[in-house]
Order: structure tokens, then sequence, then C-alpha cells
């Protein structure tokens, strides 16, 4: 049975990221630094053949995706179910902010309830339970249809949430006990029915970008 190498790719740092707020479906771009790292990430994978390159519609996402994708002359193939999970009325807010206005909403996402839909604001939130089903969908759909053997997939940190927990068997109350850091590499092997989680949170891509960043903090 043909084996499909995974690189599931959180995108690049947003000023939203920094100041922790919710970003959700709002379509919020790449800072700065979120560049840079979108500009590493391609250099970094520039010599492992990689035969296709799929990425959420949200900016920050293909923003870190197309330069990838152009490193090895490929049409970025873009994936709405690929997107965060909808907060709701939490979308904008820092967590804190969440807290003080909505307690029983920013406690049951601190909890991780599975089937509470918080207040809708722009758009209508998602349930827990239903955003895993959207995320763990969308991978198989594209695991399904395809025949490659090693393809990247850039979306955001919630759909890598739920995807390492599908390939570890985590229920998705557990409180999380791994990273999911912007831009960070993480290897997974689908073999036709399962999904196998190989290596986790890769940033040594990242590194010679934080060396430069203390250089000029320190100045």
């Amino acid at each position: 049975m043909q084996t499909t190498e995974v690189l599931l790719i959180r995108h690049g740092e947003t000023d939203w990221n920094k100041e922790n707020r919710l970003q959700g479906y709002l379509d919020i771009p790449l800072n700065a630094e979120g560049q840079r790292q979108a500009q590493a990430l391609s250099l970094c994978l520039a010599k492992i053949k990689l035969d296709a390159v799929f990425s959420s519609d949200l900016q920050r996402a293909r923003d870190t995706a197309q330069p990838l994708a152009a490193a090895h002359g490929l049409r970025l193939d873009v994936h709405a179910d690929l997107r965060e999970r909808c907060y709701g009325v939490m979308e904008g807010l820092r967590r804190s902010e969440v807290a003080e206005r909505y307690p029983q909403a920013f406690a049951a996402l601190d909890s991780r309830e599975p089937d509470v839909r918080y207040p809708p604001g722009v758009n209508v939130a998602e349930t827990l339970n239903e955003f895993s089903a959207r995320a763990i969908g969308a991978m198989r759909r594209i695991l399904t249809n395809t025949k490659h053997r090693r393809i990247a997939i850039v979306s955001h940190g919630g759909l890598l949430d739920c995807i390492y927990r599908h390939a570890e068997s985590m229920a998705m109350g557990e409180k999380r006990r791994f990273d999911i850091l912007n831009a960070s590499i993480n290897r997974l092997i689908w073999n036709g029915v399962q999904m196998k989680l190989v290596d986790w949170g890769d940033v040594r891509h990242l590194e010679h970008l934080n060396a430069t960043t203390l250089d000029e903090t320190d100045r």
C-alpha cells in the first residue's frame, strides 16, 4: 500500500498571535516576522521533493504556503475547509478580554467543552466537535484523493491540534500537552487508512531568525 508523507505546517506569526487574540475566521495577515518565517520555511524545504502544497484560504496560511509552492514550481491548492475554528463573538478579542466579557464562554473554551457553541459574532461559532470533524474530514479528503508521495499542508493551530489528537487517539477535551508553533514543520504518515505521527514541532529552520532578533534587541 502506498504511503504519503505529510508536512503539516502552521502559518507564520501575525500581530494577533503576539497579542494573544483569537483569530478564527478573521483574515489577519502575517506580520514582518511571519513573512521572514515563511521565507525560512521555503528555503529549508527547497531541496526536499514536494508533489503538492495545500493551504487554508485565509491569507496568513496562503502567504506562508505560497513561497513554498513557488520554490517547487507548484500551484498552491487552496481549501476553505482547512480554516481555523470559528470562535464567534470571541474573534478579535484577547483571551483576557473574553474572560472578562464572556466568562461562561471563556470557561467552556478553557476547559475544552466539546459541544458548546459560543455566542455569534461576525461569524457563527463552531463547536469543538464540529470543528474537529471538519478538520479531520478535510485532511482525509486530501489524502484519499492524492497519489502523491510527499505533500505540504499549511493551516492553523486549531487544525493542527485536531490532527495531532486524531493521530495519537487523544480526546478532544484532554488538556493540551504539546506545542503548536508558528511556521513549525510537523510530520505524519498516511497509510491509506490512518495518520501516524512521526515528528512534531520542528522549528530548527527558524533558529537563525531568533538569533537575529536577539542580536537586534540587544543593540
